[in-house]
């Protein structure tokens, strides 16, 4: 792999900042890293112990001694040193043998971020070893990777669910006609999660197990015929170890107000449609990308409140990171329309 990269000298690089995971995609190498986005520090000296996965390994495990906790908060920056340590950490991990190659970096931002949140990220890109840092909201990446022609004067609809934010957007002749940012996605789909639990079931759990959770059984709708997961946590009565047995209608239950907060979000954007734009997206449809996409049974739930039909990309989790490889190799063109540096 590393005599692939080096044939490559690593001139481009696409980033799928994520606030629940890091995906790093090289051209004509394909995705080459997904991992947590999850730093570990020793807080006496404030030094990085680990990046990815071996720091998520650590969540809810560590000592005071140590911290392990994500950089990044509902789409954005949250700790600016640390994100650009992580940055620099993804780009060390490629190009070890050939880091006198500062390579072009293309990195995905939500499309609600302010000017002072995009220039976070460029500075922290750039800091990181970037020879040149360029930013392109996320729901365009996403619409590029799951194959809807952003370029054609019709309507296309994009509803990208990631960890920290969903974005939704109507993209018309390479261009955002409509859209909103609700800061709500995989990461606060698990918190509701968790509280449920503690509620319902006087059970204390971790955000990994309510992941876990959420992917074992969890479902948008309601299931006549359930499934069913057995929990770990602890006690919040006596304190000790205890195992609950809960069913995917109580995660169905558990998760309503967060899936209501995203279809808001899809209703203002389409509120917000021109005419012309809206009757394409009746014919089309709305496409669904991101880790939240494969939440089962969410694409019938969003058809079912809005109206309109809702699909699922292809690879849906990989959108984001696909849409940057193939603006990398198209770079001059998508310079003039979609970036900005």
């Amino acid at each position: 792999m590393k005599g692939f990269f080096n044939k490559l000298f690593l001139r481009k690089i696409g980033i799928d900042l994520g606030t629940a995971n890091t995906l790093v995609f090289v051209p004509g190498a394909g995705i080459v890293i997904n991992e947590p986005s999850v730093v570990a520090l020793e807080l006496a000296t404030n030094r990085l112990l680990a990046v990815g996965n071996k720091a998520k390994e650590m969540i809810g495990r560590t000592p005071e001694t140590i911290a392990a906790y994500r950089p990044l908060k509902d789409g954005v920056i949250a700790d600016y040193k640390i994100t650009e340590a992580m940055i620099h950490y993804f780009i060390e991990k490629i190009s070890s043998r050939i880091r006198f190659f500062r390579p072009d970096i293309l990195i995905s931002i939500p499309a609600g971020v302010t000017s002072t949140e995009k220039r976070a990220v460029i500075e922290a890109t750039l800091k990181a070893g970037a020879r040149n840092a360029f930013v392109v909201k996320e729901p365009i990446l996403a619409a590029i990777g799951a194959g809807i022609p952003i370029n054609s004067a019709s309507g296309n609809m994009i509803i990208n669910i990631g960890g920290g934010t969903s974005e939704v957007a109507i993209i018309s002749l390479g261009g955002i006609v409509a859209a909103c940012s609700a800061r709500v996605g995989g990461n606060k789909i698990d918190n509701a999660i968790a509280n449920y639990i503690k509620k319902r079931h006087g059970l204390a759990i971790g955000e990994r197990t309510a992941e876990e959770i959420k992917i074992a059984i969890g479902s948008a709708t309601s299931q006549l015929k359930e499934k069913y997961a057995e929990v770990r946590g602890r006690d919040l009565m006596g304190g000790l170890p205890k195992v609950v047995r809960i069913s995917s209608n109580e995660v169905t239950e558990a998760i309503q107000e967060e899936l209501r907060d995203i279809i808001s979000a899809i209703k203002k954007v389409l509120q917000e449609a021109p005419p012309e734009l809206a009757a394409d997206i009746i014919d089309r449809g709305m496409v669904l990308s991101g880790g939240g996409a494969l939440l089962s049974n969410l694409d019938q739930f969003i058809s079912r409140l809005t109206g309109v039909p809702c699909y699922v990309a292809d690879d849906p989790l990989f959108c984001v990171a696909k849409g940057t490889g193939i603006a990398l190799d198209n770079l001059d063109f998508y310079k003039r329309t979609v970036l900005n540096k």
